[in-house]
């Protein structure tokens, strides 16, 4: 079983929303935080957003501020990106994964799921 599963991707007008979700094995043991993370072609893997397990902290892009949300339910072991307002610049593989430190560093991730593709184009 995969640790880290994302779904809701897909192809969005801007100003459209989508909202993605990752789906944390309960088998994989407890994460500190859950980071999403997007990779658009030519450019690096940026962090977006993130959200702590244990506690209200959150942390944002400054380019998502006030468009995207983060939010989880651990009855379900879920976490979730409302994304709203979206532009084309929004563009790219959307992948969550697991952190040991509340920051948006790709390079701290620890476990990566298998990424969703969003598109916002009109």
């Amino acid at each position: 079983q995969l640790p880290l599963v994302e779904s809701g991707g897909g192809s969005v007008q801007p100003g459209g929303s989508l909202r993605l979700s990752c789906k944390v094995s309960v088998y994989s043991g407890h994460y500190y935080a859950i980071g999403w993370f997007r990779w658009a072609p030519g450019k690096e893997r940026e962090g977006i957003s993130c959200i702590s397990m244990s506690d209200p902290n959150v942390r944002y892009a400054d380019s998502v501020k006030g468009r995207f949300t983060v939010s989880r339910d651990n009855v379900k072991s879920t976490v979730y990106l409302q994304m709203d307002n979206l532009k084309p610049e929004d563009t790219g593989v959307y992948y969550c994964a697991s952190l040991d430190i509340l920051v948006l560093d790709p390079s701290l991730v620890t476990t990566w799921g298998q990424g969703t593709q969003v598109t916002v184009s009109s």
